[in-house]
């Protein structure tokens, strides 16, 4: 490597370059093997199992001040239990990749280095610390998962807490959660917003991934490393005995009034958690629960009013459309039998086309009017509106926390369910195609979701008639909370319930 402008005479790290003397200075060669060794004893820990996980490192030295000193970093794919001093990366502080490992014969994978490498250098750019350490251990893990919605973990009145930099016993360590992603890369972003959160924390958890945890050299990294460990473990291990972990007396959790569901108080594990059996499915209503009744009312129903006739004419011989028509004839005839107010007879084909479309528009008019929930009209309206949604023309509108709700549900193994007089084409058009994106996405497996024909058990589409709601003891009573089955059935948009 060519000789550059930074070394530790001049202090000059934050630039993309450092001279061949400093690379291989013995500050270097020590923060290298210090790395690998500490690499080693993390695999024996199981934090870095599987070639998972991962530590970066700046080096020291007394010439270069701190935010200008190099950093290394420890390669991906590589077995920890036989990392070797040279297998690491050397950055300036910057970021710039100065020094990288040679390649090893086959079947050493080609060297590349951790895929944390951006959440390392957003956590030195933010806290300035002398080391970072990412672990996969088991209890990180776990410890996010005993509740799926919890952005924190809080716990206190416990020995270790005392290792924890700027924490004593009888303090409540806080601890905050993010969500995980795909690749580690992907969450530089969260993670800088939750340190920026709790600028106390010395430490962030990933939901069903690990831990990264920091300390101004790496012995104090090392320490609060262990002590993390610990904590989360006990943790585990008290929940497993009932035992509320972040209470002073840490006494038992309390069963009853639970709050996990909710929006807000529940995002906390510990802190006197309340716990209570989650349903096993949830029931949906459309019109004021998901979605404004003034969209079905003021939206969705005008649109199929004023473009029947375009839609009718346009799509007139088509086989889809002839069954359209063919079940409003039906309809209608049974109407003029039973005097429904509006029916008007509907002339056969031979009379012309733009007569029987006349005579269908009047016809679904009046049933449009009138709100009737019957096959026919439900069927037609369906398809009207979804040229209406392949245009652009419509959009479907569901209030703001119906997405957030979704989530938390499907997070929690929850299955969600529509309950719903219109047909599963307008459902599926409403939810694929909401101010919010396409929800259905929370809710149907892959394989069904391009077609949006979900047969999967996690999201049911069902038109059955609303009236069967209140003849169907299955719905309520003591049956419902039997099967664990929650209806949310005309929640407005200002009702407090809706919050």
């Amino acid at each position: 490597m060519a000789a550059a402008t930074a070394t530790p005479e001049n202090g000059g790290g934050g630039v993309a370059t450092a001279s061949q003397a400093y690379l291989e200075s013995q500050a270097v060669k020590d923060t290298r093997s210090l790395m690998s060794e500490l690499c080693r004893h993390f695999y024996t820990l199981g934090w870095m199992y599987g070639t998972g996980g991962s530590i970066a490192m700046r080096v020291y030295d007394d010439s270069v001040p701190r935010p200008h000193q190099l950093i290394l970093l420890s390669p991906s794919g590589v077995q920890k239990e036989r990392m070797e001093p040279e297998d690491m990366y050397v950055l300036s502080a910057d970021g710039s990749t100065l020094s990288s490992p040679s390649p090893k014969p086959y079947p050493n994978k080609a060297p590349k280095c951790t895929d944390s490498a951006d959440v390392f250098l957003k956590v030195f750019e933010l806290r300035n610390p002398g080391a970072v350490i990412h672990s996969h251990g088991m209890e990180s893990c776990l410890v996010t998962m005993i509740n799926p919605l919890a952005k924190e973990f809080r716990i206190t009145h416990m020995e270790m807490i005392k290792g924890i930099q700027g924490h004593g016993y009888y303090d409540e360590l806080v601890i905050p959660i993010i969500e995980n992603t795909a690749r580690e890369y992907e969450l530089t972003e969260s993670l800088a917003k939750a340190i920026e959160a709790y600028p106390r924390s010395t430490a962030v958890l990933v939901r069903n991934h690990g831990i990264y945890s920091w300390g101004d050299s790496w012995i104090s990294a090392k320490t609060q490393a262990e002590c993390y460990s610990y904590l989360f473990d006990a943790a585990i291990k008290l929940n497993q005995m009932g035992l509320d972990w972040s209470s002073p007396n840490h006494g038992p959790l309390q069963y009853g009034k639970g709050t996990l569901a909710d929006g807000g108080t529940a995002g906390i594990i510990g802190s006197s958690l309340q716990i209570k059996p989650l349903p096993s499915c949830i029931l949906l209503d459309i019109e004021g629960t998901t979605t404004p009744i003034t969209f079905v009312t003021d939206v969705l129903f005008p649109y199929a009013r004023d473009n029947v006739a375009r839609h009718l004419s346009t799509a007139f011989d088509t086989l889809e459309t002839q069954d359209d028509i063919k079940l409003i004839r039906i309809q209608v005839e049974d109407d003029l039998a039973k005097d429904v107010p509006g029916a008007l007879p509907i002339p056969p084909d031979e009379v012309g086309k733009e007569k029987v479309i006349a005579a269908l528009v009047a016809n679904i008019e009046a049933m449009i009017k009138a709100d009737r929930k019957i096959t026919a009209l439900k069927q037609l309206q369906g398809h009207i509106w979804r040229t209406g949604f392949q245009n652009q023309e419509l959009k479907g509108e569901v209030f703001e926390d119906v997405p957030v709700a979704l989530e938390k549900w499907n997070a929690l193994g929850i299955k969600v369910y529509i309950y719903s007089s219109g047909s599963r084409l307008a459902q599926r058009l409403l939810f694929g195609n909401t101010n919010h994106g396409d929800l259905r996405k929370s809710c149907c497996c892959k394989e069904c979701r391009p077609s949006g024909d979900c047969l999967c058990p996690a999201w049911k589409w069902t038109s059955s008639r609303k009236s069967r709601v209140q003849n169907n003891p299955f719905i309520h009573g003591d049956l419902m909370a039997e099967f664990g089955v929650v209806f949310l059935n005309l929640v407005l948009d200002e009702d407090p319930l809706r919050q």
